[in-house]
């Protein structure tokens, strides 16, 4: 009977033994469970504080309230110790504060990430390019022009290749300015503005064919803007077309009266073209005039020039040159000697480029000459 019993025992048990480990394993799947609900509400609890924080400091960040930004990007951090986010804008407010070289580690943390990343490489570029450092400041504004940008990247990369021109500008080193300036203006979409602002740089590195033809582009959209008038106006003066640059500044000036460099500009434009012997469509009695004038007014700067302390032996050949060549400028002469008017503007220019030189800068009739003779070097 013991026997018997012992069996019916053991069966019984293995009979539980699989309704015990299904217990067991449901009670072990609603724990899992729960410990993942729990740990999924723990880190969704965490990321929402990191992200409230996130949005307050991006708030003071936007206002220049750098202190306030960086604590709270510091905090938000806390909640999400990695997040890229985070620790760009954290490095964003710390250059805020010009705390450079921590905002440095976490931008080259942040690139080593994602070396394509844009606005890192921007922010890279420009740490640089305060620290003068021209070769990694280089290296990085490329990296920002062809980076990966969210939204509109040819805007991004187009102000990105600004920054870079603007750095460059300011070295200075204007070659590669200009070159950049090319490739700028290769990629433009059209709005006058940008054509507008292209012509500005392309002035500034004296690339005037450029300039006049960035204006130009800018004035086919919109005609009348004074300045983009005047930016024409003062590329079409340098480049020595001088009857295209007086149409420009006239409009310049009519558009904006009190543009005194337009007006300056405009009087010496009309000077040249007044004063220009050689340009065609002329009487021979006008051209005789426009000589006598031109040669009375040199005789002047010569004296005046020779007054001061600058008395050059070649100022004084130039002296006894005009004072026998004087004797023959004559309506009479001029008109029986074509030759001569050539030999008489050829003394100006001569006289012209030497005050220059020794005595500095002309302004009026003086100036329309210096500018007459660069324009007709080597004919």
């Amino acid at each position: 009977m013991a026997a018997g019993g012992t069996v019916l025992d053991r069966r019984s048990y293995f009979r539980r033994q699989p309704v015990s480990l299904a217990l067991l394993l449901v009670l072990a799947v609603a724990s899992f469970a729960g410990v993942s609900g729990l740990s999924r509400i723990y880190h969704a609890q965490q990321e929402s504080l990191g992200q409230r924080w996130f949005t307050r400091g991006t708030l003071d960040l936007k206002e220049q309230r750098y202190e306030r930004a960086v604590s709270e990007f510091r905090t938000a951090l806390l909640y999400s110790r990695d997040n890229y986010a985070y620790q760009l804008n954290l490095a964003q407010a710390l250059i805020g504060l010009k705390r450079t070289s921590e905002a440095y580690a976490y931008l080259i943390n942040l690139w080593e990430l994602e070396p394509e990343n844009g606005l890192v490489n921007l922010e890279l570029a420009r740490i640089a390019a305060q620290k003068r450092d021209t070769e990694q400041a280089l290296r990085y504004y490329h990296n920002a022009i062809y980076a990966t940008w969210p939204g509109d990247q040819e805007v991004q990369r187009r102000d990105a290749r600004l920054e870079l021109i603007e750095f460059l500008l300011s070295i200075p080193a204007k070659a590669q300015a200009q070159a950049e300036l090319i490739a700028l203006a290769a990629n433009l979409n059209g709005d006058p503005s940008e054509h507008a602002r292209a012509g500005d740089l392309f002035l500034r590195v004296q690339d005037y064919e450029h300039a006049l033809a960035e204006y130009s582009l800018s004035l086919r959209l919109e005609r009348h803007d004074p300045a983009v008038l005047a930016g024409a106006g003062w590329a079409a003066f340098e480049l020595g077309r001088y009857p295209l640059a007086q149409r420009y500044l006239q409009a310049a000036v009519s558009a904006d009266p009190d543009d005194a460099q337009s007006t300056a500009r405009l009087q010496t434009a009309e000077l040249v073209l007044k004063m220009d012997p050689f340009q065609r469509q002329i009487s021979a009695v006008q051209r005789n005039r426009i000589v006598m004038e031109a040669f009375a007014a040199a005789g002047q700067r010569l004296k005046e020039c020779m007054a001061g302390d600058n008395s050059a032996t070649a100022l004084q050949s130039l002296n006894e040159n005009w004072s026998n060549m004087s004797r023959q400028i004559s309506e009479q002469h001029l008109q029986r000697n074509p030759d001569l008017v050539e030999t008489a503007m050829d003394l100006v220019f001569s006289i012209e480029r030497q005050t220059n030189a020794a005595c500095g800068t002309p302004t009026g009739t003086d100036m329309a000459l210096l500018l007459i003779a660069k324009l007709h070097e080597g004919n």
